[in-house]
């Protein structure tokens, strides 16, 4: 059920033709609880779509009623008219529903740079059907009319003391921090407070979502946005309540890694004993974003020569002739120098685990990414086509 799994929320998604495909393309989340309080964390792109402009604002006062998402248009660089579409969708959905249009969170993803009368027509027309369709079992239609370049839908649930966490994400390309071109709708049914959800949000993205980098670059419509109701009545334990959220947002970045456009290999670089948590998030990332180290995964090659010249760029606190590095297992290079044997490596199994050890202190952190393929580079070759 994902989003509808708490209790008091209701969902819906419907097709009105944004999508070639014929498949749902429209999504409605409402709070049905006796709470409406919200929480957000935007894309930090400077190139914001009109559904972010309009949902930072709405964000505002932690109170969120309903949430509207179409896939199949960004609606981002429209102008005015875009700008106007969103607000349009916001007031239609809350004449429906009843509630303030400020109320309403409303999220987009698709094409950059396309949308017109008919997109906008569409998207109004969806918000007709989807809040017609609402239910307490329209979580999995929701979370299949968000996805875009996805293959699957991305859900998860997590139960525990009395309240519930309910989640659907979506996510396949433009995968960097500052989230990912992901749109994600978390609900619970436990009592929070708006600072508290804000806060409980932001902790778990920034070990979840701020952690995948897939292909390195950043979406001007990514949101993640959490919705807390009390329909369960439950006040949970803030630091038990924040741990089960970030788990399930990182069970929901590895299913957005495994989704990843033409991705053949998984690839988990885990930083150890660096200075700080900074050092080892931007050692991690600098490899991640390294096409040729991902080039050579992508042809199984174990070439952790790729791997110290990548961290080599990096201002982090290390010596990298006293950096060890394993892959899959197997320790190829220790002391900046040659250890086991290359063909000791296998890099034919999807799942990498690349392990790099700064010797430089006692922090740590772990950044998702992919490998680089013929199939990436051929779909976004021909995204717009």
């Amino acid at each position: 059920m994902t989003v509808t799994a708490p209790q008091g929320f209701e969902a819906a998604g419907v097709a009105v033709g944004l999508k070639s495909t014929g498949r749902p393309d429209v999504a409605v989340v409402v709070n049905r609880g006796p709470r409406k309080v919200g929480a957000a964390v935007f894309t930090s792109n400077r190139a914001k779509a009109n559904p972010i402009l309009w949902s930072q604002q709405a964000i505002a006062d932690g109170v969120v009623e309903a949430v509207v998402l179409n896939s199949g248009g960004a609606n981002c660089f429209t102008g005015s008219f875009g700008f106007q579409t969103t607000h349009l969708t916001a007031e239609k959905a809350a004449e429906l529903l009843g509630v303030s249009a400020g109320d309403v969170i409303v999220c987009s993803t698709g094409l950059i740079g396309s949308g017109d009368q008919t997109f906008r027509d569409r998207v109004l027309d969806g918000v007709d059907k989807g809040v017609a369709a609402l239910s307490a079992e329209g979580g999995d239609a929701a979370a299949s009319a968000i996805m875009t370049t996805d293959t699957v839908p991305k859900t998860a649930v997590r139960r525990r003391d009395g309240w519930t966490i309910g989640a659907m994400a979506k996510g396949a390309g433009m995968l960097a921090p500052g989230l990912a071109t992901m749109l994600v709708v978390i609900t619970t049914d436990a009592v929070l407070e708006p600072a508290q959800a804000d806060a409980a949000l932001r902790a778990a993205t920034r070990l979840s979502f701020d952690r995948l980098d897939s292909d390195g670059c950043m979406s001007t419509n990514d949101q993640v946005t959490l919705l807390a109701n009390g329909a369960g009545g439950v006040v949970p334990d803030l630091e038990t309540f924040t741990a089960e959220l970030t788990d399930l947002c990182q069970e929901l970045a590895r299913k957005l890694q495994a989704d990843a456009e033409g991705a053949a290999h998984d690839i988990t670089i885990e930083v150890r004993h660096a200075a700080s948590e900074a050092d080892a998030v931007e050692v991690g990332r600098a490899v991640a974003r390294n096409n040729l180290f991902k080039a050579a995964i992508f042809g199984n090659d174990p070439n952790w020569g790729r791997v110290l010249a990548a961290i080599g760029t990096t201002q982090a606190d290390f010596d990298p002739y006293d950096t060890d590095v394993w892959m899959n297992g197997v320790r190829v290079c220790t002391a900046g120098g040659p250890d086991a044997p290359r063909e000791q490596v296998d890099l034919t199994p999807r799942a990498v685990h690349l392990v790099i050890d700064l010797k430089s202190g006692e922090q740590a952190a772990t950044i998702l990414t992919n490998d680089l393929t013929h199939d990436y580079v051929h779909e976004n070759s021909a995204y717009s086509s």
